[in-house]
């Protein structure tokens, strides 16, 4: 137990996840309120982010920014700085965890199950080819699957949006094999596994819309697959976070590949600063062991510090 007290929620924000990170804010600043501490929510984009903090004088800040500038290393830089209690990761893991290239390489330097990946310039993928089809485009540190493209095979040419003037999201793509079969994602919460869901769509795949708009997934928890492929899912989503550095919640992405002969998982990628929307997943997981969404935002906030 900490003797946090007065708490500033960061939310908003300048990325492509705006949106959901105001949906997330709104709902952790209600829910710390109701469980009786004194908040104060700061938009970045309102201005000079130090100075709002300086001004507000918190016992410590809810980092609910997601994308860049929010949970890549920058916003935890700054805290450290000031030596502000924070929530979730810090600058290392943050940084390591938003770059999807530098995840990859820590996860494969831990002997865990990753797909061949290249990072290329955006023009580059627009132009030709950079794998044998079937295989996935997405901007190297972007999350929410904000910009993603899956070329199918037979497909002739990549996606023309790419090499587009009016693309604002990041130039550097990283190109990966596709993985068939089915999406599971694992909670993690200081250290421990929470459960295992499987996300169903009937969009192309589980892109922005799919995650966030009313009825554009279902998520299934417990996923229906086999104990020992969960127990293996949710020990990998814990050595994944471990091995980035993680602290308080992470959420670790899956693929069960289970259409061939031999069934494989394989890490796609670990969010530092899950979503916290209605109908973000980690609260979910939470709420299945037992947990409410209150008990789980003040648990977050009393596991805030520096040096993280």
């Amino acid at each position: 137990m900490t003797g946090y007290k007065k708490i500033a929620v960061l939310l908003g924000g300048f990325s492509a996840e705006r949106d959901v990170s105001l949906s997330s804010g709104a709902g952790c600043a209600k829910a710390l309120r109701e469980e009786g501490f004194d908040v104060v929510e700061i938009d970045p984009k309102d201005g000079d982010l130090a100075a709002q903090l300086a001004a507000a004088r918190p016992d410590a800040v809810f980092n609910a920014l997601h994308g860049r500038w929010g949970e890549d290393g920058c916003v935890q830089g700054l805290l450290e700085l000031m030596r502000l209690p924070y929530t979730h990761s810090g600058v290392l893991a943050s940084a390591l965890a938003m770059h999807k290239q530098r995840t990859k390489d820590v996860y494969r330097a831990a002997g865990l199950p990753v797909v061949n990946s290249i990072v290329v310039d955006r023009r580059e993928a627009a132009n030709r080819h950079i794998m044998k089809p079937p295989y996935v485009v997405k901007p190297v540190n972007e999350g929410s699957s904000v910009g993603v493209f899956i070329i199918r095979k037979g497909d002739n040419r990549p996606p023309e949006a790419l090499g587009r003037e009016d693309w604002n999201l990041s130039s550097q793509m990283m190109v990966e094999e596709y993985v068939p079969g089915r999406e599971l994602t694992i909670a993690v919460m200081g250290g421990k596994a929470l459960a295992v869901t499987e996300i169903t769509t009937n969009l192309e795949f589980y892109d922005y819309e799919a995650k966030y708009a009313a009825g554009g997934s279902v998520h299934t928890l417990p996923a229906k697959i086999p104990s020992g492929v969960m127990d293996e899912a949710m020990r990998l989503a814990e050595r994944a976070h471990d091995a980035l550095g993680c602290r308080g919640v992470s959420r670790t992405d899956i693929r069960y590949d289970d259409t061939g002969a031999k069934p494989r998982l394989i890490l796609l990628e670990t969010n530092t600063q899950p979503g916290m929307t209605p109908t973000s997943l980690v609260p979910e997981q939470a709420a299945y062991r037992g947990m409410s969404y209150r008990a789980l935002c003040r648990w977050i906030v009393e596991d805030a510090s520096c040096d993280r």
